[in-house]
């Protein structure tokens, strides 16, 4: 950044631990000898924290191994001494009961790592669902200066000439697969063909919606969170991260200068455009509340009525997949398309604006990347919901549905666990009509325990076998940002903590109105008082451990679920370690 004073290198955060003359720092000064640096390695030179969410069990951050030697190589060039840190692989498929029970649990590890370490700034790596907020919640509370490094999508999936969206086609060919429509060879076929690359999801699902919003709010190299993983310029973009990380801590470019209301609004509105995953909503809430931003329900609706949906990616677009969206221009392109939008004023890790950072950005496939004049919907992805069954709010993606959904009158059933409903939907018998609204409970932040991804309950078979592929669904569940269809979730407050859902009866006429944001069970308010009154709260889920700390600290859906006493407001925040 020109005209900014850079820092010296005793000012350097680092040299608490190494420049005194004094025995705490000679022993400080012997471990950095005793890995095998000299002084002319790290003393006066910006240490920057490389933390690397990457593990065996981590299929989208399979390449970080090699991507950590780009980003040092980058880091070295610059000046700097890079050091890797393990962080937490929050990673989406194998972490139960739901990875997102351990995103605070990262956010608490980024934080604590950096301020316990002799680090001047940190690059973040990450991209599958939940590292993306954890890792950056807990670098905006610690506050040296960091850069986001996205895993990128893998590559477009195919079989049988056809190309596969990672998620959405596992959802589609597994109702096809229950109505008898795909045999064992072409599930094998397409278990092998879904999936062929490192890296993320390569629809728009949650690990691309929430990389998109840190490329938005500033926190990444400019349109880096569209690069494929295994394109070579995700080496290159690695690279550049490490080299820019040192200036950027010499200009002391923190992220309370990034994130602010004009940066979280900004990545709103992209979010909305992409058709992002209704995860962004209880992620990108958590992150503005670390940066004191108090971003709400009400405002994300408020920009979804007016921001259409240009990104035509499934599962909100028809028919491309993150590897097409980045060949028609990426992110960048987009922002450019938004561009009278967005306040374009509003600095960026690269040291310059978003405005300038947009400078040349083209589209070069206007179905892919839509213009204004001719959106995928004319909305944004997301709606929020008000009624007596959800007083906090709850969550739609109208795009994603049939919108026939949009206003619907049926008879509630519903189920109080995972599993009784699952053995339900597969009862070819079972009492279920096109207009039933099919209700999934206790699976919320505390009832799931951890808010799973449920809420894109099946369909039943008695209706797949009729042709039937969508029905309104109702949960307090989250649901994967690859899902579609008529899903309510994020309902709030939850079930488990006697939120109205708890109330609701099988047989209860249920109304969804989308246009004017209204859920509502047609119950009157005596039986409600009533049934309010015979309610017995459930057992806690968790007496010990990592879920008793969860059960008793976490926010609810509306709040971003957060722990209580890690967002910005909650006490005094804790300075510099002592060096003694």
């Amino acid at each position: 950044m020109t005209g900014v004073p850079r820092k010296t290198s005793e000012s350097l955060r680092s040299s608490r631990w190494f420049a005194p003359d004094d025995l705490r720092s000679f022993g400080h000064r012997s471990r950095m000898m005793q890995l095998g640096y000299s002084e002319e390695d790290f003393l006066g030179r910006p240490i920057i924290g490389i933390l690397n969410t990457w593990s065996d069990l981590n299929s989208c951050h399979a390449h970080f191994r090699d991507r950590v030697v780009d980003v040092k190589r980058g880091i070295a060039q610059a000046g700097g001494l890079g050091v890797e840190l393990p962080a937490l692989s929050v990673d989406e498929s194998f972490n139960k009961p739901t990875s997102m029970l351990y995103r605070n649990m990262l956010a608490m590890e980024t934080e604590e790592q950096i301020r316990a370490h002799p680090l001047d700034g940190v690059v973040l790596m990450g991209g599958c669902d939940k590292t993306t907020p954890g890792l950056v919640m807990g670098a905006i509370t610690a506050g040296v200066p960091m850069i986001f490094l996205p895993a990128g999508p893998m590559l477009r999936g195919n079989y049988a000439g056809k190309p596969l969206g990672s998620g959405s086609d596992a959802w589609k060919y597994w109702d096809e697969r229950r109505a008898g429509n795909v045999s064992d060879a072409e599930w094998l076929g397409l278990q092998g063909g879904i999936a062929r690359s490192a890296g993320v999801c390569m629809t728009m699902g949650t690990a691309s919606t929430m990389t998109a919003i840190a490329d938005a709010m500033g926190l990444t190299l400019s349109g880096a969170s569209s690069i494929p993983a295994v394109d070579s310029g995700h080496q290159r973009m690695a690279a550049d991260c490490g080299r820019r990380i040192v200036e950027m801590v010499w200009e002391d470019l923190t992220p309370a200068k990034v994130v602010t209301e004009a940066s979280v609004r900004n990545a709103a509105i992209v979010a909305m455009a992409t058709g992002c995953s209704t995860n962004a909503v209880v992620h990108l809430i958590a992150m503005a509340r670390r940066a004191g931003v108090d971003l709400t329900l009400d405002d994300l609706d408020a920009l979804g009525r007016e921001t259409p949906l240009i990104a035509n990616v499934r599962p909100s677009g028809k028919d491309y997949l993150m590897e097409d969206f980045y060949y028609a221009g990426g992110l960048r392109a987009l922002m450019k398309q938004l561009e009278a939008r967005l306040d374009c004023t509003a600095l960026t890790v690269t040291g310059k604006s978003i405005g300038e950072n947009l400078e040349g950005a083209q589209v070069y496939n206007d179905d892919v990347i839509r213009p204004l004049s001719n959106p995928v919907y004319h909305e944004g992805s997301l709606a929020v919901l008000r009624g007596n069954l959800c007083p906090d709010g709850a969550v739609i993606k109208p795009a994603a549905c049939d919108p026939k959904y949009h206003v619907h009158e049926g008879p509630a059933l519903v189920f109080d666990s995972y599993p009784e409903m699952k053995k339900a939907v597969d009862d070819e018998d079972l009492e279920v009509t096109p207009d039933t609204v099919m209700v999934l409970r206790n699976a919320g932040p505390l009832g799931g325990p951890g808010f799973p991804e449920w809420g894109m309950l099946p369909i039943p078979k008695a209706l797949i076998k009729q042709g039937h592929r969508d029905m309104l669904r109702i949960s307090d569940a989250r649901m994967s940002g690859t899902s579609y269809g008529a899903c309510v979730l994020h309902v709030a407050p939850e079930s488990f903590i006697g939120g109205p859902l708890a109330l609701l009866k099988t047989g209860d006429l249920v109304r969804l109105d989308l246009p004017n944001r209204r859920l509502d069970m047609l119950v009157d308010d005596a039986e409600i008082a009533a049934r309010r009154a015979a309610w017995v709260a459930p057992a806690p889920r968790y007496e010990r451990g990592w879920g008793y700390m969860f059960s008793r600290h976490v926010t609810q859906a509306d709040k971003g679920c957060d722990f209580d006493y890690l967002e910005r407001d909650f006490g005094q925040a804790a300075g510099e370690p002592d060096i003694y």
